[in-house]
């Protein structure tokens, strides 16, 4: 929740020109706030950037009277192509538990909109011995039978490394994303072409070194996605 028009204007602007320097090494999507979505798909339009708009929620309903939410209907007609259900934000601020956020992710699929299902565990939970426990409940409850490799995304955000500076060292998140793995391997088939992502404070210093681990496809970028340089960085660090 960031930003005006003009900035927003501004930010993809500037996305758009830099990502024409960087070799084709990797997709990108942007999921701005829903106010400013006109003004990036018009950008995106005009430049001509190979870059992909999502929204950073959906509701679990179709149309109608729910005053404030908008839905997968929505997004898709108005062009975006993913949508981001279950951040840990929901999860925390809005109390969004999993089976919701299933349900948020099957009407994404059914308008043929890419789920990202976050799923990530917080400073307490790790401190106990939990993570993994909270992960896999968390991968059972939010993935729905409509979920494939190509229409789902998942993204390991671990809660006390988000916007707190701190960053998961290369064992937490290379343990993490292969228990992520396996986990997907029992529950779809071909889960070795799902894309896992990364998200926790990912920032240009450390992109090089996370995209190195096995089984982190790209990041889930948070704080560093508002200033063009570090998104561009971030994403230069692939190749």
């Amino acid at each position: 929740m960031n930003g005006t028009e003009e900035g927003a204007r501004s930010l993809i602007k500037e996305i758009a020109a830099g990502i024409g320097n960087l070799p084709e090494c990797c997709d990108f999507l942007v999921c701005p706030p829903m106010i400013h979505m006109q003004t990036t798909r018009d950008v995106i339009k005009e430049t001509g950037a190979a870059i992909a708009c999502g929204g950073q929620d959906c509701a679990a309903t179709e149309n109608g009277a729910f005053t404030g939410d908008i839905s997968a209907e929505m997004l898709a007609a108005f062009g975006c192509s993913y949508v981001i259900v279950g951040h840990s934000e929901r999860r925390q601020i809005h109390k969004e538990e999993d089976h919701k956020i299933a349900d948020k992710a099957a009407a994404a699929h059914s308008k043929g909109l890419t789920a990202i299902i976050c799923v990530g565990e917080s400073e307490n939970e790790r401190d106990a011995g939990y993570e993994r426990d909270v992960v896999e409940r968390q991968l059972a409850g939010s993935i729905p039978p409509s979920a494939t490799a190509l229409n789902t995304v998942i993204a390991y955000e671990p809660v006390w490394a988000i916007g707190t500076g701190k960053t998961a060292s290369p064992e937490d998140v290379r343990g993490m994303h292969k228990f992520i793995r396996s986990n997907l391997k029992e529950k779809l088939e071909e889960s070795t072409k799902m894309r896992i992502l990364y998200g926790g404070s990912v920032k240009p210093d450390n992109a090089a070194a996370l995209f190195t681990i096995e089984n982190v496809d790209g990041a889930l970028i948070g704080g560093a996605s508002l200033k063009a340089d570090q998104y561009l960085a971030i994403a230069g660090a692939v190749s």
